[in-house]
């Protein structure tokens, strides 16, 4: 792939066409009650005739929408639509992003951005739980020791290295870290493309997004399916080489002041085997991020 391709903008026209064809196919007529009158059909998923049926909308309409065309959209008719696709909230608000910015009005990227030194003094004073803040494009701007103990010491790599989907997709040690780790994968690259949205000629972004689609077979995948996802809780199995299996739950917090940067904080069940193995990967201090921590792992 050429630089000048990588590189290329996120097109918020062609956007809207490939995201809508893509919830389009994951849909057959018959999880929407629609009869399946031939079983040999050229297209996956749904018809644009089905679509528009569902939507209550005409064919010629929503064929103006997908090929980014479709001027003063309706609240009520992107609800149709939504409906029709079964999308979740976040990707109801992301075509509805999309439908505004049509327009091609570019807004402007974040900064580079950093922690404040009062979050990074808060962070530190969180004993016991790992914690991290990441700002725009999943960069890592600040965590705690707790956090270095459990994914590595991110004070080892260069500054444009401290992100997630830098490190889920190049670095091997994360794969063996993560148990579920397609799903981690998936969230990586779903909360990317929520970004693009907002800010498709970003230069940080197109340059990560290139970078990535070279290097990673995985990450060229789960780009091309658009998919969109705000991962704010949830939980994850992680299998650490000192202390072995850690079921976590996690909770990301946007920060009131800076809504671009987002506090995350790990926690295990009280009383639970991985609530003893976090006190114990806590009591190795510093000595966990120099022994067999992700990015010390070939």
């Amino acid at each position: 792939m050429a630089d000048t391709d990588r590189e290329r903008p996120i097109d918020p026209r062609a956007e809207i066409g490939e995201f809508l064809r893509s919830r389009r196919a994951r849909l057959r007529p018959e999880d929407v009650g629609l009869p399946l009158f031939s079983r040999h059909r050229r297209v996956p998923g749904l018809r644009r005739e089905e679509l528009a049926q569902l939507a209550g909308v005409s064919v010629a309409y929503l064929t103006r929408l997908e090929q980014g065309r479709g001027n003063n959209v309706s609240a009520e008719v992107l609800d149709a639509i939504a409906r029709a696709l079964r999308l979740t909230d976040t990707e109801h608000a992301y075509l509805t992003h999309l439908i505004r910015c049509q327009d091609r009005r570019r807004y402007s990227p974040p900064r580079q951005q950093q922690a404040r030194t009062a979050l990074r003094q808060m962070l530190s004073s969180l004993e016991g739980v790992p914690a991290y803040v990441t700002g725009p494009r999943s960069d890592i701007l600040a965590w705690n020791p707790m956090a270095a103990a459990l994914f590595g010491d991110w004070d080892q790599l260069p500054s444009q290295e401290r992100n997630w989907a830098r490190l889920v997709f190049l670095q091997p040690g994360y794969r063996r870290l993560f148990v579920d780790w397609e799903s981690k994968a998936a969230d990586v690259v779903a909360a990317l493309r929520l970004y693009a949205g907002c800010y498709p000629d970003d230069p940080q972004l197109l340059t990560l997004v290139g970078e990535l689609s070279v290097k990673s077979e995985q990450f060229r995948y789960l780009w091309a399916k658009h998919d969109v996802k705000e991962n704010n809780h949830g939980a994850q199995r992680l299998r650490h080489p000192l202390v072995g299996d850690l079921p976590l739950s996690f909770k990301s917090f946007r920060l009131p002041d800076d809504p671009e940067q987002s506090l995350t904080v790990y926690h295990a069940q009280p009383g639970s085997a991985a609530a003893e193995n976090l006190r114990l990967l806590a009591s190795w201090g510093s000595d966990a991020t120099t022994a067999e921590a992700p990015l010390q792992r070939p």
